[in-house]
């Protein structure tokens, strides 16, 4: 392990109802197992793993290690998009916990997975942009922003539960979701389409197990996206069972390709996801940012990556 450069460990300390938290006695053995220099710093607001990070990228640390879901990473993330100085990682302590499947690592990690991560190899991966907002994982749009809105109390605020709370909200929304009208411009071609789903993604997953772009590769400079247009009470309850396995895609309301950009219009301001951070706006202007981070990952696991 190379000890000459900082880690800053950023712990959301509400992210999964205190889970990230309680993680904080592991991180702080491991600093001490593998003789890192090493800090702990805690959020105390929406966005100040954003200024947290800036902070510390400029004052020279190398590592900066969100602990916490992927809206916490997202934060961390912002200020480092195309830094090539710095090294970004997460510890999983979140609810859904979808980002840390890129990666290669579980959801929680066992022990061999921490030691696994404190040997911090990298590798580069992209993002994603929707206007003015990056993501790392994904952006979703029509049923599972629904899903996400159903899922907040207020700005900022999520609503206490884990995963019987997703399933709860994905049933709710499965009866009552109606779509909306949603003009496609992709390459030159302009189509006009219902928007039951338009999911966009580097990672695979989403709302605890769900994969909805079950092919997409986290540094092939492209976008993988699943749109599934109109569908009827019946032909949900059908396709649903599908979507954890990854098989859905074979069915013909679902289109699904890949794009390095490509821009989205309704004709009212809807719902939309940011790795699962709720937004609202009318137009989306979505493109990849190739090798935008360096980030730890498990080689040994099942990462999104392709290797060269």
């Amino acid at each position: 392990m190379n000890t000459d450069h900082k880690w800053i460990f950023i712990v959301n300390p509400i992210a999964g109802n205190g889970a990230a938290r309680e993680l904080t006695g592991k991180i702080e053995a491991m600093i001490r197992q593998h003789q890192i220099d090493a800090k702990l710093v805690f959020t105390e607001r929406q966005g100040h793993a954003t200024s947290l990070s800036q902070q510390h990228a400029d004052a020279g640390y190398r590592y900066i290690i969100g602990v916490g879901g992927d809206g916490t990473l997202n934060e961390i993330a912002k200020p480092l998009i195309g830094r090539g100085d710095v090294i970004v990682g997460l510890l999983p302590g979140g609810t859904g916990n979808d980002f840390i499947q890129i990666t290669g690592f579980p959801a929680r990690f066992e022990e061999q997975h921490w030691d696994d991560f404190f040997k911090a190899q990298v590798i580069t991966m992209d993002a994603g942009k929707c206007n003015d907002k990056v993501f790392l994982n994904g952006m979703g749009l029509g049923f599972d922003a629904q899903v996400a809105a159903e899922n907040y109390a207020g700005p900022g605020v999520v609503k206490p539960g884990g995963k019987h709370k997703y399933i709860w909200h994905i049933l709710k929304t499965l009866l009552f979701f109606k779509e909306k009208k949603m003009v496609v411009l992709n390459n030159g071609n302009r189509t006009e389409t219902d928007c039951f789903i338009n999911t966009i993604a580097n990672g695979r997953r989403f709302a605890g197990g769900f994969y909805l772009t079950p092919h997409s590769i986290a540094n092939d400079g492209l976008l993988d996206v699943c749109s599934i247009r109109r569908l009827s009470l019946w032909q949900r309850i059908r396709l649903l069972p599908a979507v954890p396995k990854g098989t859905h895609i074979q069915d013909s309301h679902v289109h699904y390709y890949q794009t390095d950009k490509l821009s989205l219009a309704f004709p009212s301001e809807v719902p939309f996801h940011v790795d699962g951070e709720l937004f609202f706006a009318k137009e989306f202007h979505v493109s990849v940012i190739p090798a935008a981070l360096t980030i730890i990952y498990n080689p040994r696991g099942k990462h999104y990556f392709k290797i060269s």
